[in-house]
């Protein structure tokens, strides 16, 4: 009998790579992908309403027993590429091993995101095999290009907006449960995001005569370049706590240390001390509580004996709440002071409105937080620190929220479009249960 891990497994070997020149996509893949979902979920095939949207993503409705606000559950069916030489095993070869709760499948995509869009699937099929009906409408959103900031969850929103769908709550990838992050909270704790940082590319460019490397200039294009991209890294953004994360704080004080809690519920006194310890403790933690900036690609002379006539450094930016592109423009410029290096903004999106935590959605989750995944589970709004296609959802709905029902260690976390994705089979099944009981409460 096919069991849903042979099924994970079976959607884990497509290679649904996605491209930023989406002429170099094999499409191909991403019909073969969907042609699977039939054949392994023939239910929600048989039964639901199943559509293409912008030719490839999936926007699949269960029509509920009343008019109430819909649920939408999101994933994406594309994942980054992956270097089979710096695999333990080939990333599309899914491997299973270790044993126990230990026992873990290794392959691109078994979290970012085919993970949560296979337990979604897993869940729908069989609560339709129980002849369950939800109390109001369900819609499954699966973009096609998430990873290179595409149009499938756009288009996908731009459907339901003009077919007047307004959603009572969205759940898109985001936080997982987690251990260890938060000072002195060893709880299991669940980081539902309620906002997400604005994503924001500049370019960095400085323009000369160029010429034969034999003779540089005092101050040729590279070393400009070089002395604005350090001038950058040691003028950071300021920290400060935002709102999320004010409450995220909050609630972790129920399962901190007493002297920590005091800490966490006088923030108006303690902030500013705790947000400068907070960027000092890690890359996570620092991302929580500033806007922060760093250079990905650069680029100069054409040849090895050449001088640059434009060096190019690409900044990455991301936006925490309450930052504006245009106040972050200025802020790189300043820390720059060099009117010979030119600031563009390539593209650029503010960060998203803030959802509520409290209320009847946000009950929704934390009851399915604490059913499927565990009592002791604390579930807390955080600000999402990476993008995702919830974004999009913002402009039909006030409760979008980014949460991934898995329980990840710290090495697992880090192995997201790095090398040796994996995820423990027994935290991928209570991920299908987490989903599971979502639906029901819907």
């Amino acid at each position: 009998m096919t069991t849903a891990i042979d099924r994970f497994i079976e959607l884990l070997r497509i290679p649904t790579v996605s491209s930023v020149d989406e002429e170099n996509v094999d499409w191909g893949v991403f019909a073969t992908f969907r042609s699977a979902l039939v054949k392994l979920y023939p239910l929600v095939h048989e039964r639901l309403e199943v559509e293409l949207v912008a030719g490839h993503a999936l926007l699949i409705r269960w029509p509920g027993l009343s008019s109430g606000a819909p649920l939408v559950l999101m994933a994406h069916q594309d994942v980054v590429p992956a270097d089979p030489a710096e695999w333990t095993t080939p990333p599309f070869s899914p491997t299973v091993f270790g044993e126990g709760e230990d026992e873990t499948i290794r392959a691109r995509g078994a979290i970012d995101d085919k993970g949560a869009l296979v337990a979604i699937l897993e869940a729908v099929e069989a609560l339709l095999a129980d002849g369950f009906s939800p109390a109001r409408d369900v819609y499954l959103a699966f973009g096609h290009n998430e990873e290179t900031a595409g149009d499938g969850a756009g288009a996908i929103v731009a459907v339901l907006d003009e077919r007047g769908v307004r959603p009572g709550l969205v759940l898109d990838e985001g936080g997982a449960v987690v251990e260890g992050v938060l000072p002195g909270v060893t709880r299991p704790t669940a980081m539902i995001g309620v906002a997400e940082r604005g994503v924001m590319t500049l370019t960095l460019t400085v323009a000369e005569a160029g010429g034969h490397a034999s003779t540089p200039p005092r101050m040729p294009a590279t070393a400009r370049l070089a002395r604005a991209i350090d001038r950058l890294r040691r003028t950071p953004f300021r920290t400060r706590i935002t709102p999320p994360v004010r409450a995220m704080f909050a609630t972790a004080a129920q399962a901190a240390p007493p002297a920590l809690a005091a800490v966490f519920r006088s923030l108006g006194w303690t902030g500013p001390v705790l947000s400068r310890a907070l960027a000092l403790l890690g890359p996570e933690t620092n991302a929580l509580v500033r806007t922060t900036a760093v250079v990905t690609e650069l680029s100069g002379a054409t040849g090895e004996n050449v001088l640059a006539t434009r060096a190019r450094a690409v900044v990455n930016i991301r936006l925490l709440p309450g930052d504006t592109v245009e106040g972050v423009t200025r802020h790189v410029r300043r820390a720059v002071r060099d009117d010979r290096v030119e600031v563009e903004v390539f593209r650029a999106s503010n960060p998203s409105p803030v959802s509520p935590w409290r209320g009847e959605p946000w009950q929704r989750l934390s009851a399915a937080v604490r059913s499927a995944l565990g009592d002791d589970v604390l579930a807390t709004p955080y600000v999402q620190l990476g993008a995702s296609d919830s974004r999009f959802f913002t402009a039909i709905s006030e409760h979008v929220y980014r949460f991934t029902p898995f329980h990840l260690t710290r090495a697992e976390r880090d192995c997201l479009h790095a090398p040796d994705e994996r995820i423990r089979v027994q935290v991928w099944l209570r991920g299908i249960e987490f989903y599971r009981d979502l639906l029901r409460a819907s």
